[in-house]
């Protein structure tokens, strides 16, 4: 990801629903029990970490029982440690007491939650990117970091990535929030974007990342990052090995299926934010200008588009929306054909009530076009035909809008054509429009229409035009 590039953009819950989230993922609910449970007699290693000797009380305080008591007990006490749940009072000592953002999960505001569940995940992913030391302990119980072969920095740079790509499959038009097959997320950081057929050294190497992202997002949900299904324990049977039932070889699920939760999309977007990244959400525009809407929406997807719009719109009464819409959506420059197909959307959300801000533009060379359509929508009597001047303006402005927002796509094709069809002589009298995109668009025109005739017509339309401009 470019951080020059916007994401786009997210529909987060509210503040309090997410709020609510945190308090009940079962590690920071944890550690904020451990930071109660801690006392005079609690004490900690040099690292701020729970002595050995606690760890079975410190679990039996959270009911937890089991090889991994201790473990998950120890990984609470270091997230309340690292949150601001607990403080060490004396490091000699080893005593500690509670921290002040302890009060701050039942008495604090919901952003405060919020604040202290990230410093939470951050304790989680970087002991994500650590690598399993088991084996790796000598004779005399120390680390051979010798026989590691580890790239801190680029171990968390993985899961950066990875992340990120989820977060973008996530924020995703189409399915938001669908579960992502854990190979397909591997191979989105692995496999090259220009590569055909994988190696058999690149797949290997999904393989690879499969494995270790299937322990690093075991780690993650407990936190309420993700929602993860893992991979299925007989895929890393031995071969040799009978599997206990049958399986289904197609099943994609069973190789590991995870989504960003709510809570997740908000941790993913704070980080992001503060790596440099525009990640939009929607409803970061509801309190500022038309000018700001219309052009912050310009590149949203339509859904996206429309839901800010909306929230835009509740804050405002209706007349004076229009009219302030219809201000921001004018203009000269190549940014403002997609302004205008923006406001026009944002006219059909309103009411009746804002038919005078309409009546009030239909003598306005750019707003005119877009004000006859809404009056006719909505039933309005006497509106004025437009001129033919006014209709090939306003057909300029339209493809010019579409060619912003969507490119070359099959529905702008399907425009083109049925232009060029409905209107004899088309070609001859739009070259003449007074706008500034109607070379482009009749250049646009030549590369989409399928028929060579018309195709030609258009481009020698695009010449005179641009001729005519002093291009």
């Amino acid at each position: 990801m470019s951080d020059s590039s916007p994401l786009p953009p997210v529909r987060l819950h509210t503040e309090a629903e997410l709020a609510r989230d945190a308090l009940s993922t079962p590690l920071l609910s944890r550690a904020a029990r451990l930071a109660r449970w801690a006392g005079p007699d609690t004490r900690v290693d040099a690292g701020g970490g729970l002595v050995d000797e606690q760890l079975p009380a410190a679990a039996e305080a959270l009911g937890l029982s089991g090889d991994d008591a201790a473990a998950d007990a120890s990984e609470a006490w270091r997230v309340a440690v690292d949150a601001g749940l607990v403080e060490v009072v004396d490091e000699d000592e080893g005593t500690v007491a509670a921290g002040e953002d302890l009060a701050l999960l039942t008495g604090g505001s919901p952003q405060d939650v919020l604040a202290v569940w990230l410093s939470a995940v951050e304790t989680v992913l970087a002991d994500a990117s650590v690598p399993d030391l088991d084996g790796l302990v000598d004779e005399e119980g120390e680390v051979d970091l010798s026989a590691l072969d580890w790239d801190p920095e680029g171990e968390a740079a993985f899961l950066d990535g990875v992340l990120g790509n989820l977060y973008l499959l996530t924020a995703g038009e189409d399915t938001p929030g669908a579960p992502v097959p854990l190979p397909a997320l591997a191979a989105s950081v692995i496999v090259p974007s220009d590569m055909g057929e994988p190696t058999n050294d690149v797949l290997e190497q999904v393989s690879d990342a499969m494995m270790r992202l299937d322990d690093q997002f075991r780690m993650l949900e407990p936190v309420g990052f993700v929602a993860y299904q893992p991979v299925d324990e007989a895929l890393m049977a031995d071969a040799d090995e009978e599997p206990a039932a049958p399986v289904d070889d197609t099943d994609v699920s069973r190789y590991g299926m995870v989504r960003l939760t709510p809570l997740g999309l908000y941790g993913m977007r704070a980080r992001l934010l503060e790596a440099g990244y525009a990640a939009p959400a929607v409803g970061d525009l509801a309190d500022k200008g038309a000018d700001a809407l219309l052009d912050g929406t310009a590149q949203f997807p339509p859904g996206a588009a429309q839901a800010e719009t909306e929230q835009w719109l509740q804050r405002r009464e209706s007349l004076a929306a229009a009219r302030e819409l219809l201000a921001a959506a004018r203009g000269s420059d190549a940014g403002a054909p997609l302004r205008r197909l923006r406001c026009q959307q944002a006219l059909s959300l309103v009411g009746a009530s804002a038919e005078p801000a309409l009546r009030e533009v239909l003598d306005d060379a750019e707003l005119g076009g877009l004000a006859r359509v809404w009056l006719t929508e909505h039933g309005a009597v006497d509106v004025p035909a437009p001129s033919e001047t006014m209709v090939y303006w306003l057909t300029i402005d339209t493809v010019a809008a579409q060619l912003a927002a969507e490119g070359n796509s099959e529905e702008l094709r399907a425009l083109v054509e049925g232009l060029a069809r409905q209107h004899g002589g088309f070609f001859d009298a739009v070259w003449r429009v007074d706008h500034p995109a109607t070379a482009d668009v009749l250049e646009a025109m030549g590369r989409l229409h399928p028929d060579k005739k018309v195709a030609k017509e258009a481009r020698k339309a695009a010449f005179k035009a641009r001729s005519q401009q002093g291009g």
